[in-house]
């Protein structure tokens, strides 16, 4: 029997570098993903932020879920930097996490080089 389409939570299960950005969206390991993605441990995931969009700390639950494997946040808030909310950066530092927020362009080239060096970063970036 014949089904639908089928929608599913966007997802990359691996750890990647991040090969291009911009036009809304970003490209990696083949393939390309329209919108915001975080960067984790356990893979890439589509994520549901945006550049007019308030940050809040709800918007980081999957990033706090992950917090045992990661050091370094860096969060790239789209064509300019804005700081983190106040309760983010204390339940990060309560969980040993140092955070820097920075434009998604240099979250991605930060993030690549860290990546590189086989460190344990992670990355939230709004799309562009």
């Amino acid at each position: 029997m014949r089904r639908g389409i089928e929608i599913r939570e966007a997802h990359f299960p691996g750890r990647a570098g991040i090969d291009a950005y911009g036009n809304g969206g970003f490209r990696f390991a083949d393939m390309s993903h329209r919108g915001s993605i975080l960067c984790l441990p356990s893979g890439i995931h589509g994520w549901d932020a945006q550049e007019e969009q308030p940050l809040e700390k709800g918007m980081f639950e999957k990033v706090l879920a992950e917090a045992g494997d990661i050091e370094f946040l860096l969060v790239g808030t789209g064509s300019s930097i804005r700081p983190l909310p106040a309760d983010l950066k204390a339940a990060l530092r309560e969980m040993n996490i140092s955070s820097d927020p920075m434009s998604t362009g240099a979250a991605v080239r930060t993030f690549n080089v860290m990546l590189a060096e086989s460190r344990a970063v992670a990355a939230a970036l709004i799309a562009v």
